[in-house]
């Protein structure tokens, strides 16, 4: 082929490349534009309900049911006894907790036996979950709600096995040992399963970033931004995954995983389908799914919400490493579920989960981030080479960045309806900064490590990984 032909073959080869990269990105963002619209929605509706009768009544109530709350602990020595003092104050007529060390190698198992002086005792294992043996069950008369079992190392769905098999209520509620409920995230969880008994089967709430907040006796009594930048970024991050994506999913009835640190259950349910499934970090979306199939199959009505009133706080990654190996992680997990479901992937026996739900994950976390990396390293080398002319190159970067920023001040909106109670006007301005400043540098972090994650999957990688914690208000620790 002559140098002239072959030079307008790669002009064209380039520019139908561009016009994919930028047509893929314009029907992500009209995506997220629909989800936008039915978050709006979808609230309104929620603020509805609950101006019809504060949940407050259910304190009262003697036909509301009982929760379990399941709290696996792995290396959480600086923040688990500040964990169960936040979990014995919640709002709520009948709940238990439920603390498994799962084989911790630090002071976690002493940390909590010596701060609620706990006594060994024997209990009956009313439940088939599997899991690992069981090396010890305490508890204390002062506490009778508050139950701790020391176990061999298995893994945190093998932690969350082991608890509810001791669980005594119809529901269970799985609770990350380094994070902490509001006073009213139970009654606001439980809501929907008063109104909804024999339909409903799981509920999901929002996560929040306590990085930057106040915390005093296990419980958040001031909301506040980071002040470092990288949490600062992860608050808006969250933001728009659970008030826009979520709750969108929850408007078409598609919720495909809620989230491993606080999460309700209908415990019969979880256990029909064999409890938590072992040897996978996904297990929160594993569960859900499972939920789906299983449903789906017996052909009996079902539902699966996310609800944004009860808050869970969380202690978000500091250091760029740290936060590197929480999203592969992630994206490891994403792909062994997606994997071990793929038959229910545009299956129409497996309803709107299987013909919409699933299939958005593997359009937009698993093709998308290929996608995008090609659009930010092919559109500039092709300018750069003399095949695309600038103007299509600040095109396409203005349409990523601004649709970026877009999608993050709809979230902001959305939180200070549904969410934001103190919110500073310092703190509202970190935020806005955040918003815009995300775009340049941070997502395309996100993107690189999403791509990681597969290639991960690929290997076939396995295990958490070292998770560094400050504790709230303590020094730093390393956990897995």
């Amino acid at each position: 082929m002559p140098p002239d032909d072959l030079r307008a073959f790669a002009v064209e080869l380039a520019r139908g490349l561009g016009w994919v990269v930028l047509g893929s990105a314009l029907l992500q963002y009209a995506v997220y534009t629909v989800q936008t619209v039915l978050a709006f929605f979808e609230l309104h509706r929620a603020r509805r309900l609950e101006r019809r009768a504060n949940p407050g009544w259910m304190i009262g109530a003697k036909s509301v049911p009982g929760i379990s709350l399941l709290v696996p602990a792995y290396n959480e020595e600086l923040t688990i006894v500040e964990n169960i003092r936040s979990l014995l104050t919640l709002r709520y007529p009948r709940y238990e907790i439920i603390v498994v060390n799962d084989g911790s190698k630090d002071g976690t198992a002493r940390a909590v036996i010596e701060a609620f002086g706990l006594q060994p005792t024997v209990l009956r294992r009313p439940h088939p979950a599997p899991c690992k043996p069981i090396r010890g069950i305490y508890r204390h008369r002062d506490y009778p709600n508050l139950l701790f079992i020391d176990k061999e190392n298995g893994g945190k769905s093998d932690a969350l096995n082991a608890a509810m098999n001791y669980a005594r209520h119809p529901l269970v509620c799985g609770v990350d040992a380094d994070s902490l409920l509001d006073h009213n995230s139970l009654l606001q969880a439980a809501r929907p399963f008063v109104d909804h008994p024999l339909r409903l089967v799981a509920v999901g709430g929002t996560i929040r970033i306590a990085n930057g907040c106040e915390v005093h006796g296990g419980m958040v009594v001031r909301e506040g931004a980071p002040r470092q930048l990288l949490p600062l970024f992860q608050v808006v991050e969250y933001l728009r995954a659970f008030l826009i994506a979520r709750l969108a999913f929850s408007r078409m009835n598609t919720v495909s995983i809620i989230s491993g640190a606080f999460g309700l259950f209908k415990r019969s349910a979880v256990l029909e389908v064999g409890g938590y499934t072992h040897g996978t970090v996904g297990e929160d979306m594993e569960l859900i799914v499972k939920l789906h199939r299983h449903f789906r199959e017996k052909r009996q009505p079902y539902d699966i919400l996310f609800v944004p009133d009860p808050v869970c706080w969380t202690e978000a990654p500091e250091s760029v490493a740290v936060l590197r190996r929480q999203r592969t992680r992630w994206q490891r997990g994403l792909c062994e579920v997606l994997w071990r479901h793929r038959d229910m992937l545009f299956n129409p026996r497996h309803g709107r989960i299987g013909a919409l739900g699933l299939p958005m994950f593997v359009l937009f976390d698993l093709i998308g981030p290929f996608l995008d990396i090609i659009g930010l390293v092919t559109v500039p080398l092709f300018w750069w080479v003399g095949i695309l002319n600038l103007e299509f190159m600040l095109a396409y970067f203005a349409v990523v960045a601004l649709y970026g920023v877009f999608l993050s001040m709809m979230a902001l909106v959305l939180a200070e309806l549904a969410l934001f109670n103190t919110t500073r006007k310092r703190d509202m301005l970190a935020l806005l900064f955040a918003a815009v400043a995300e775009n340049f540098g941070y997502r395309q972090l996100n993107i690189v490590w999403r791509i990681e994650g597969i290639w991960q999957f690929f290997r076939k990688q396995k295990g958490w990984g070292e998770m560094t914690r400050k504790g709230f208000g303590a020094k730093p620790a390393a956990a897995k």
